[in-house]
């Protein structure tokens, strides 16, 4: 156990002991003072990728409306995108649907300095494509019979792989997509795609369970996160990552604001152009 782990331990107070709204769920502003700790754990984690030149994927699976993009959000709204760098691919084009399968995800894999965060990966192979009918029984197979093989690949290469299953119960994801439905702001997150993925819970369900089985191993785990209180499965989440990792808070340079220099000093004051009307 790190140093930032036993920091971590020392300032999360018990799961029970946290305060909760009605209904069982964290409460905002408890949520958010746990939250802003770990932000900064993630801050001394950058810190420390970019000073070791360490290679780091993190790949974010589960169901629509699991909750994936809050959390990976929560991750991501106070480091340097340089750094933690998120890949959401679109559906592959005709050209790479012609590529070997894995080729278009290895072009987004980190060089030293990075940490790379997967918005659902190649298992797509494993979820979407054989639910939906866009890889056959066999491609299926194969690929998790291979998957595990090529994961290895990655690790002995001196890439650290963390994978994160988010487990959405059918009743919260119900609730979610009538929320996304009645809410302007959230429609757009509704696809046909995913209606159908909503009807096709148990397809999904045996979908997940054969990729786990093949999947999840010691030195390759799934690490399953449980998401229908979404607050709580983003302080989790993130606590376990920062516990994955061999991570050092790194003494910084002292930084201080230089003196502007007054050569050619002039009134830049900025008048008489198109300013925005002040409506606020």
């Amino acid at each position: 156990m790190h140093d930032t782990e036993h920091h971590l331990l020392a300032e999360a107070p018990d799961d029970e002991a946290m305060p909760v709204a009605e209904g069982g769920r964290l409460k905002r502003r408890t949520y958010e003072r746990a939250l802003h700790k770990l932000q900064v754990q993630l801050c001394h984690l950058q810190t420390w990728v970019r000073a070791t030149g360490a290679r780091i994927i993190i790949v974010f699976e589960g169901r629509d409306a699991a909750g994936k993009g809050g959390t990976i959000k929560a991750l991501t709204e106070r480091v340097s995108p340089r750094v933690f760098r998120v890949v959401a691919l679109p559906a592959p084009s005709d050209r790479e649907k012609s590529q070997l399968y894995m080729q278009r995800y290895l072009a987004h894999f980190p060089a030293g300095g990075e940490i790379v965060i997967f918005d659902r990966s190649w298992y797509n192979r494993a979820g979407v494509e054989t639910v939906m009918g866009f890889a056959g029984e066999a491609e299926q197979r194969r690929f998790l019979e291979l998957c595990p093989q090529v994961e290895r690949f990655i690790t002995g290469s001196g890439i650290q792989l963390v994978k994160f299953w988010l487990e959405v119960g059918r009743q919260e994801q119900k609730r979610r997509f009538e929320a996304r439905i009645s809410d302007p702001l959230r429609q757009w997150k509704l696809s046909p795609m995913d209606l159908e993925s909503y009807r096709r819970w148990y397809d999904y369900s045996r979908a997940r369970d054969a990729m786990l089985a093949a999947t999840d191993t010691d030195d390759l785990p799934w690490y399953v996160v449980r998401s229908d209180d979404k607050r709580r499965a983003r302080l989790n989440c993130i606590a376990h990552l920062l516990h994955l990792i061999p991570y050092k808070e790194m003494e910084g340079e002292p930084v201080t604001l230089p003196k502007r220099c007054k050569k050619n000093a002039y009134d830049d004051t900025l008048r008489d152009r198109r300013f925005v009307p002040e409506r606020y």
